[in-house]
């Protein structure tokens, strides 16, 4: 019984430090708009860390990045 207690305890504490660093890494690396992505109009609120975020999307993937509202367009709107 205690086994499986601190076994499931050690599992939660290894996922929450495995998802911590997916969100740091998406932090980074979603600070400054890349080359193909796309903005939209949608701009959010991260519930992490209250900053507004702007969505921008990757035409080739799909794949959505946000962006802290305090870099402009690189095109002109």
């Amino acid at each position: 019984m205690v086994h499986s207690i601190v076994g499931a305890i050690v599992a939660a504490v290894l996922l929450a430090i495995v998802w911590r660093i997916q969100r740091l890494k998406h932090s980074v690396a979603d600070r400054v708009p890349g080359a193909r992505w796309q903005r939209t109009d949608e701009v959010i609120e991260d519930p992490v860390t209250k900053q507004m975020v702007r969505v921008w999307v990757d035409p080739a993937d799909g794949s959505r990045h946000y962006v802290p509202e305090r870099f402009p367009s690189r095109r002109p709107d």
